[in-house]
């Protein structure tokens, strides 16, 4: 396996940081598999369609992979009054995307996210994004008792943990907290498939829309290169 470093680009979560990226690169005769997936999720990579990349940038350090400690995981009060509040969604796992999903994509996007980079919403791009040709993603969704399609996570699943790729839902559900929700839903599935881990990516202290993640505890935060336990959700 080899490595490479991106050039430095805008960074799109700390006002005024420059990004960089570390990429492994197989060989050609290489390919991947969910079992150094693992590995790689383990030392703080992530994916992006077939790529696995680290932060690296020159000056700043501030993302931190993060982790919930499956069968340790105790919900919070208000995370058992959301998780009551939808106790009339079904769960399915499906492994093809649908028109359905793409739509409800574009809504979310739209109406949640239009300040954002996936703005304007394109589904084609969004799931060639999370699509990979070594490892086959898992699509939850989540329906109401009239069938309605109201949440939707893609997941990757290794043989000892969950990670989370990208989770979206009706705007027009809002007093839900569907966001939550799914979380809750991805650590009981988890804990479901005797998974040890559920990863939710990188964690910085410093943007405001990543801090809902410390809300899962107990939780492990990669801090260099050593994995450090927190008992206690930032907020609960």
């Amino acid at each position: 396996m080899q490595f490479g470093l991106t050039r430095e680009s805008h960074c799109n979560y700390l006002s005024g940081k420059q990004e960089r990226l570390i990429v492994a690169v197989p060989e050609d005769h290489q390919r991947l598999t969910p079992e150094a997936y693992e590995y790689f999720m383990a030392n703080g990579f992530r994916r992006s369609h077939n790529d696995v990349y680290r932060p690296h940038c020159r000056l700043c350090s501030a993302c931190e992979s993060l982790r919930v400690i499956v069968n340790e995981f105790v919900a919070s009060k208000n995370q058992k009054r959301i998780a009551n509040k939808n106790k009339d969604l079904s769960l399915n796992v499906v492994l093809e995307p649908t028109e359905e999903h793409s739509r409800l994509f574009c809504e979310f996007i739209e109406q949640r996210h239009s300040d954002g980079e996936m703005y304007p919403p394109d589904p084609a791009n969004f799931w060639r994004w999370v699509s990979c040709d070594w490892m086959t993603p898992l699509i939850l969704e989540w329906r109401d008792n009239d069938e309605n399609l109201l949440a939707v996570s893609v997941a990757d699943q290794t043989p000892h943990a969950l990670s989370a790729v990208y989770t979206f839902f009706d705007p027009a559900a809002h007093k839900r907290s569907l966001g939550t929700y799914a979380i809750l839903q991805l650590i009981e599935y988890s804990r479901q498939q005797e998974l040890e881990y559920l990863y939710l990516g990188y964690q910085i202290d410093a943007c405001n829309k990543m801090n809902y993640k410390t809300r899962f505890a107990p939780y492990e935060r990669l801090v260099g290169n050593h994995w450090k336990k927190a008992l206690k959700s930032h907020t609960l």
